[in-house]
């Protein structure tokens, strides 16, 4: 048997791989049950960021997902180039970056940081 650390959705696990003969036979017999070192205290798990530039309609950012409003990283009359990252969302512990998907102006915020919103509902109308 091997010992190998792996990591799965920020979370560290120590887990022990048999090898199995071509024929079939195992080199050891199975452990009656799988062990699992829980993550260290010292290291929280980070969460993850994704960005989406994805909208339905010319001239407005929507929530592509149900979330809460972290931050707003722009205000009313500010220029935007395409891709940039107008605010971040947080879904299921992620935090998504929602970027402009078009060069514009800023011309209104429709929701302010700490709101939830529902998949569709507009977050930023741009000029």
């Amino acid at each position: 048997m091997k010992k190998y650390r792996i990591r799965v959705n920020g979370e560290e696990y120590e887990v022990e791989v048999e090898e199995i003969k071509e024929s079939g036979d195992r080199s050891a017999p199975p452990p009656t049950r799988p062990e699992a070192t829980p993550p260290s205290a010292s290291a929280p798990p980070r969460a993850e960021k994704k960005t989406t530039t994805r909208t339905e309609t010319p001239g407005e950012i929507k929530a592509p997902m149900s979330g809460k409003v972290l931050k707003i990283n722009v205000n009313p009359g500010d220029e935007v180039e395409r891709g940039q990252v107008v605010m971040v969302l947080e879904a299921m512990k992620m935090e998504n970056e929602i970027a402009a998907d078009a060069k514009g102006r800023i011309k209104e915020v429709k929701v302010s940081e700490g709101v939830s919103v529902n998949p569709g509902d507009t977050l930023i109308i741009l000029e």
